[in-house]
């Protein structure tokens, strides 16, 4: 009795590294899609690319001059960028050779590179600690290094009330207490009106929205809200109208005019004692 068996083709090994490719494909494009999502992330990972100038001092080694010029950049908030580059990584050049333009020495090289970037924007819900309270505002300290105001305007005062320490008068506050950090205390504090509860709670850590970035000299400091809704028109602040009253010209006369009427009417006092 014969059997019969079935006979398996020979495996191509050139069909395994293909396969392989593939799935080595897919993995790619997966993590674009989640580079995509998390666009909206405090924290991102920029791929930037650039063309700087290295000077002449960095000709034989424009990787150093580039490096350099990239580390002035950390901590400085770049609008290209859209946040502050707290570090850089995974320095490239496009080209293989750097170009000289007329006659300026510098190096004009096109330069790829990872930026990791503090990108907060509008509407995002973050967390900082309370560093300071006053009747108009609350500060906060954000990662330990960047600031953020909460204006009066923005803080529900129909649920909590500001509480004046034992210290109300700012100029009694010594530079010895700003050091030990206890101005926040000394000064005052917000707490509900019903609870006494300190908001904040005993660890001083806030919830807040962004409502707005205010960016001088390069640093970003943040404006938040506690507001349940915070965009809406009551809490948008009007800039305040002064309006003055129109000056006429009869109400306005040079003080120099004056003074000569007076002296005119002394003089024909005088000639006229003098004919009589």
């Amino acid at each position: 009795m014969s059997t019969s068996s079935k006979k398996r083709k020979p495996v191509d090994p050139l069909l395994q590294p293909k396969k392989k490719a593939k799935i080595a494909e897919k993995k790619v494009k997966g993590k674009g899609k989640a580079r995509q999502d998390d666009a909206q992330a405090e924290f991102q990972v920029v791929q930037a690319s650039l063309v700087v100038s290295v000077p002449p001092i960095f000709a034989n080694n424009p990787h150093d001059g580039v490096q350099e010029m990239l580390d002035s950049m950390i901590m400085r908030y770049i609008p290209a960028l859209r946040g502050v580059v707290l570090a850089h990584s995974n320095l490239t050049f496009l080209k293989p050779t750097a170009s000289i333009v007329a006659d300026c020495p510098f190096l004009v090289c096109h330069i790829q590179f990872d930026a990791t970037v503090w990108s907060p924007h509008v509407r995002m819900r973050l967390v900082g600690k309370i560093n300071l309270c006053s009747p108009d505002h609350i500060s906060l300290l954000l990662h330990r290094t960047f600031n953020v105001s909460i204006p009066r305007h923005h803080i529900p005062t129909d649920e909590w009330e500001f509480e004046h320490g034992p210290s109300e008068d700012p100029a009694e506050v010594t530079s010895e207490d700003e050091d030990e950090g206890q101005t926040s205390e000394s000064g005052g504090r917000w707490v509900h009106k019903i609870t006494g509860e300190k908001l904040g709670n005993k660890d001083g850590y806030l919830e807040f929205v962004v409502i707005g970035l205010t960016v001088a000299n390069e640093m970003v400091s943040l404006v938040g809200s506690i507001q349940p809704d915070p965009f809406l028109p009551q809490y948008v602040r009007k800039p305040n109208t002064t309006t003055t009253a129109p000056v006429t010209q009869e109400a306005v006369e040079p003080e120099g005019d004056s003074e000569d009427d007076d002296d005119v009417d002394a003089t024909d006092r005088v000639d006229k004692e003098r004919n009589t």
